[in-house]
């Protein structure tokens, strides 16, 4: 049998970057053969193994047809029969379907290593259109590799397949696990420009496509465009390193200005509220994890109301400090204000603006968390009594703490 590295390994080599996994394709080889070597099987759709000593992947080389409807319908051959060509063939793009032999040579069919140094993402053959996945690994591969363009012929292709249906196929699952990835990539807005010049952004996501063309005022968002904020908020979100809840519900903490009515243009009146409903829909739809529903739901909210603080009294602080369970969840409200910091900066001559009350925000955070409710509620006789008691306590140590005059934490 014959070995070869593929895919992602060689490719990010090719690009001089560090190689994170190193998959393997076997030419020439059985599952029984592989099993009596001592590879572990793990394959459930194909015969994959785990190499005894790295446990690094090894797939026997193998062709597929497309049966159905979906990135599930398809018939796996895998035999020793099976060249390194044919099983090439079946990969998405041609940086991806490149090869290399144990002693290093290049096997290249498909001209990866020439769209490499053309920066271009093309698509292997006509096959692609068999997966509607593929459409969404060439969009998170654009916000990968930043200076890589999705080819003509590519796109022309993905609209055909949205067109056709394809992508209506999808799994909730794998469209949210290549978003989830996307977003995590180093310019996620990249992604979604992909998926909004293909059709497929309408199709996956319709609450955010509808943003772009929504006008927002000028005074506060010069870059007009609801759509083309979104993308400056994610892509400062990415800047940053924050998490993917946070860069979740920097995606999706404006939905609600989608369905603004025409008449009140462009101020966005209750959009939160409204963005709360859309919302609910969409991560019910692409079941989406609960730690990142949960900020989602608590910065669509609250992401206007944060820039107010300046005018609150303490107990107004205070009351907004329980609206977003901050006592409670700390780092939940940490990350509602990466959130709410990406949407302040991610906008047009906005990028560098101070946010001196997210700090201050925090410091009347731990002043409150510091006092001690258990001893409060121990002192009343009243158990109706206690949540008063504990509530005005906590006001009393804001404003011994807090400055209302100049809005700074006393030193």
């Amino acid at each position: 049998m014959d070995i070869f590295s593929v895919g992602g390994a060689v490719r990010d080599e090719l690009l001089g970057l560090p190689v994170k996994d190193r998959d393997h394709v076997v030419v020439g080889s059985t599952p029984e053969e592989m099993v009596a070597l001592g590879y572990r099987p793990v394959g459930k759709d194909f015969p994959v193994f785990l190499h005894p000593q790295t446990h690094e992947e090894y797939a026997l080389a193998r062709t597929e047809r497309k049966t159905g409807k979906g990135y599930k319908g398809f018939q796996v051959h895998a035999s020793p029969d099976v060249t390194l060509e044919e099983d090439l063939a079946r990969r998405d793009l041609t940086i991806n379907a490149i090869a290399q032999d144990q002693a290093g040579k290049l096997i290249d069919p498909y001209h990866g290593v020439a769209d490499i140094e053309a920066k271009q993402l093309r698509h292997v053959s006509a096959a692609f259109s068999e997966d509607p996945v593929r459409i969404l690994r060439a969009a998170r591969f654009a916000a990968r590799f930043t200076e890589f363009t999705v080819a003509n012929e590519t796109m022309l292709l993905m609209r055909r397949m949205v067109n056709e249906g394809e992508v209506d196929a999808l799994v909730p699952e794998r469209v949210w696990q290549e978003l989830a990835k996307g977003l995590m990539e180093s310019r996620p807005s990249r992604m979604f420009d992909v998926l909004r010049e293909c059709g497929a952004l309408q199709r996956i996501f319709p609450e955010l496509d509808r943003l772009f063309g929504v006008p927002q005022t000028a005074k506060y968002h010069p870059e007009i465009d609801t759509g083309i904020h979104i993308m400056m908020v994610i892509d400062y979100a990415a800047s940053q390193g924050f998490s993917l809840p946070v860069r979740f519900a920097a995606l999706t903490h404006d939905l609600g200005k989608g369905t603004t009515p025409a008449e009140i243009l462009p101020r966005h009146i209750g959009h939160e509220e409204r963005g709360m409903d859309l919302l609910k829909d969409v991560v019910k739809r692409l079941r989406v994890p609960n730690d990142c529903k949960e900020l989602a739901q608590v910065v669509a909210r609250f992401h206007g109301k944060v820039h107010q603080v300046n005018e609150m009294r303490p107990d107004t602080v205070l009351r907004f400090l329980l609206e977003t369970d901050a006592i409670r969840q700390p780092q939940r409200f940490r990350d509602f204000l990466a959130a709410c910091e990406a949407d302040a900066r991610g906008r047009t001559n906005f990028e560098q603006q101070d946010l001196p009350h997210f700090q201050c925000l925090l410091e009347v955070l731990n002043v409150v968390m510091q006092v001690d409710a258990g001893a409060i509620a121990a002192a009343q006789k009243n158990p109706a009594d206690i949540k008063d008691a504990v509530f005005d306590a906590r006001v009393d140590a804001i404003k011994q703490n807090f400055d209302f005059a100049s809005k700074t934490i006393k030193t």
